[in-house]
């Protein structure tokens, strides 16, 4: 397999850390894969031209975060990221979608940024930072539920912790938060997050 791949990306970080977590790292090749050049060849295998996209063996290509790590997480025979069924399959992707209201604004967020400064809209990096801090909230009142190990759910929300550390480290999104700047202690230091710690080109 293949996967098209940019350093920073905390979408494409959800992607390696599950095929880590999943034992199917050393079967991918990664393709870095800068999406704003020009000369791109993105669009062969993704035509909305964003990363991650991952090419399977059989060249079907499948995009979007999300979608890539359940297709990964039914490859492999260790414990499933994502639970088949019952109430820890909803539990588990509802903090994936939440994680994922996360990155969502702190990438809108990135992008307004590099913008002309007179072309900037102010009120969107208001809304979004607000949001982010509301979902923090609910997150740091459930803290306790998160438990030690990897799922799709947790694995998206170190991501998005990760992603605010690199992007926003002035707003310390850990103050008031202690049990979940605890957990994301715990859980940053696996294996699979520290060999994918995002990177400044």
């Amino acid at each position: 397999m293949k996967l098209r791949f940019s350093p920073t990306s905390p979408f494409v970080r959800k992607v390696t850390v599950t095929l880590h977590e999943t034992g199917q790292a050393d079967g991918v090749e990664l393709i870095t894969t800068n999406v704003w050049d020009p000369a791109t060849d993105i669009a062969r295998d993704n035509p909305v031209g964003k990363v991650p996209a991952l090419v399977a063996d059989d060249g079907t290509v499948y995009v979007e975060s999300d979608m890539i790590c359940a297709y990964l997480d039914s490859l492999h025979d260790r414990p499933k990221l994502i639970p088949a069924e019952g109430p820890a399959r909803w539990r588990v992707l509802r903090l994936q979608a939440l994680a994922d209201g996360i990155l969502d604004s702190a990438v809108d967020r990135v992008k307004e940024t590099r913008r002309p400064e007179d072309k900037q809209w102010d009120g969107m990096h208001q809304r979004r930072r607000v949001g982010t801090g509301r979902t923090l909230d609910l997150l740091e009142s459930e803290a306790g539920a998160l438990g030690g190990g990897a799922d799709a759910g947790t694995i998206a929300l170190g991501c998005a912790l990760g992603y605010l550390d690199l992007r926003f480290p002035d707003e310390a999104w850990r103050g008031g938060r202690p049990k979940l700047a605890a957990w994301y202690e715990t859980f940053s230091a696996r294996p699979s997050m520290r060999v994918s710690e995002p990177r400044q080109p």
